[in-house]
């Protein structure tokens, strides 16, 4: 598994505007990933994700994230993984999912 916490200096509502519209892009479909936290922080926000390996991440923030963050805060946030900081994830449990690592 692959953790990883990024921590965007764009208003909270940029976050609101791409999570819109990545959920319209997959339909809540995204190869990989576990489990995705949004969050407003007093700087802008963050995004705390867990993903089944480094490779589906990379390849989700290529080919969608950045394009939509252009789209919706052109010159606002950092492509992502810019600034992010990886973490190992030791366990996670979402019942509701049938997962148990």
């Amino acid at each position: 598994m692959y953790g990883v916490i990024s921590a965007v200096p764009a208003p909270v509502e940029v976050y609101d505007a791409a999570h819109a519209e990545l959920g319209r892009r997959t339909e809540g479909k995204v190869e990989g990933l576990l489990v995705h936290v949004g969050r407003a922080t007093s700087g802008g926000f963050e995004v705390i994700e867990v993903w089944e390996s480094r490779e589906h991440f990379e390849r989700y923030a290529q080919e969608l994230v950045n394009a939509v963050m252009v789209e919706v805060a052109p010159g606002q946030a950092a492509p992502a993984g810019q600034g992010a900081v990886e973490f190992e994830v030791r366990g996670l449990v979402i019942p509701s999912a049938g997962i148990y690592r």
